[in-house]
């Protein structure tokens, strides 16, 4: 069977991770990259290895070798793009949100399934194996009854007023951040592994570095470049750095996250502990290996990583023996194999169901960072939309 020919729109930080995780596979190649100018889209190809390289990616959707398309633009490219690529008749796999909100994305959603494509949005915190392994522990009711659920995604990088980036401004990242950037993965990761949606939220969010310090010469956002003579200008924020939101889940159980851009130290901590009537469990991404079991009456646990201690339902999710730790990039590896092997097998979304994100979960998100917008700006709870009124 010939490989799967895939397309790549955006080459910031996240394309580039796409396109690594893609070539892990074996039964898929990464032939088409677009960019915004021919010369920067022959530039980055040839950097990369990829054959063909577009200046429009409209050109590429016309290209018929190619199957598939990756969408990592910046976010207030999403919804457009995204269209596009549906529209061309190609499967999608974008990039998280889904769009600016969520009328955009029950756009999307139900003009996916009209057209029959396979569409997939990149939440690959849940296909870390010690997470496909804890959905299938409480699933089995190993915890009992799950009753509450907290956690936080913490991140540093824009810490410092001189910090800044394109998801700074609401015109390009769209009318919330921290919710929409981090906060979507947790809300996504938790409703994955506890099997329950979050059915309303109370939301407060806040604005620690009201005025931010842009350089006007450019930095890249993980550089570390010396910007010690750099020149700035000053400009107003209007999105969260922090948040934190009040959850009801569909079944009355209770939880509580919050998410923060400026929490020196924490590089990308997407952490949850989940207590039920029998146990409770933690998790933590930074140390994906490690699950955290918690006892009243005997002693407490560590789990690590291991397929021969795993629930079978989970051990195609882990790819090496004990001790050999697995990350970041091998849960982006899970959500690639996962994907491609259901375009492979010539399944569809109607018929079978995905072990990935797909657009449905991407709507889902969308709703619920609208309710939490909304719920911070009333101070109230606000009832999350559910997927089956995407057509209402």
């Amino acid at each position: 069977m010939e490989n799967i020919k895939v397309g790549i729109i955006g080459t910031g930080f996240i394309g580039p991770t796409h396109i690594e995780a893609i070539r892990r596979l074996g039964f898929v190649e990464v032939v088409g990259l677009a960019k915004t100018s021919q010369e920067a889209a022959e530039k980055k190809a040839a950097e990369l290895g990829i054959p063909k390289a577009f200046g429009d990616y409209r050109e590429m959707l016309k290209d018929s070798e190619i199957q598939v398309v990756h969408n990592c633009t910046p976010n207030h490219l999403h919804f457009a793009i995204n269209k596009e690529i549906i529209l061309a008749g190609k499967h999608v796999v974008s990039e998280k949100p889904l769009a600016m909100n969520s009328a955009e994305s029950a756009e999307l959603l139900e003009l996916a399934e009209k057209l029959g494509v396979v569409h997939a949005v990149n939440f690959n915190y849940r296909q870390h194996a010690s997470v496909q392994n804890l959905q299938a522990k409480i699933a089995k009711g190993d915890l009992g009854k799950v009753n509450l659920v907290h956690g936080s995604y913490l991140q540093d990088w824009l810490l410092y007023e001189t910090d800044f980036n394109w998801r700074l401004a609401p015109e390009v990242g769209g009318k919330s951040r921290a919710v929409a950037d981090i906060g979507s993965h947790w809300c996504d990761t938790v409703q994955f592994v506890t099997g329950k949606r979050i059915l309303e939220v109370f939301a407060d969010l806040a604005i620690v570095i009201p005025v931010r310090k842009k350089a006007k010469n450019t930095i890249a956002t993980f550089s570390t470049q010396n910007i010690e003579e750099q020149e700035y200008e000053d400009v107003p924020i209007n999105t969260e750095d922090y948040a934190s939101v009040l959850v009801r889940f569909e079944d009355g159980s209770r939880g509580v996250f919050t998410v923060s851009q400026v929490s020196a130290g924490r590089k990308n901590r997407l952490s949850f502990e989940i207590n039920g009537s029998k146990s409770s469990v933690f998790w933590n991404q930074e140390e994906p290996e490690k699950l955290w079991i918690g006892h009243r009456d005997k002693a407490n646990e560590v789990l690590l990583a291991d397929p021969a201690l795993f629930s079978p339902e989970a051990r195609a999710a882990i790819h090496h023996p004990g001790g050999h730790n697995e990350g970041w990039p091998d849960a982006l590896k899970n959500m690639m194999l996962n994907f491609y092997s259901f375009v492979r097998d010539g399944k569809g979304l109607k018929t079978d169901k995905p072990n990935f994100a797909t657009f449905e979960d991407g709507h889902i998100s969308m709703c619920i960072t609208d309710a939490i917008l909304e719920s911070h700006q009333q101070q109230k709870w606000v009832k999350v939309q559910t997927a089956k009124e995407v057509h209402a």
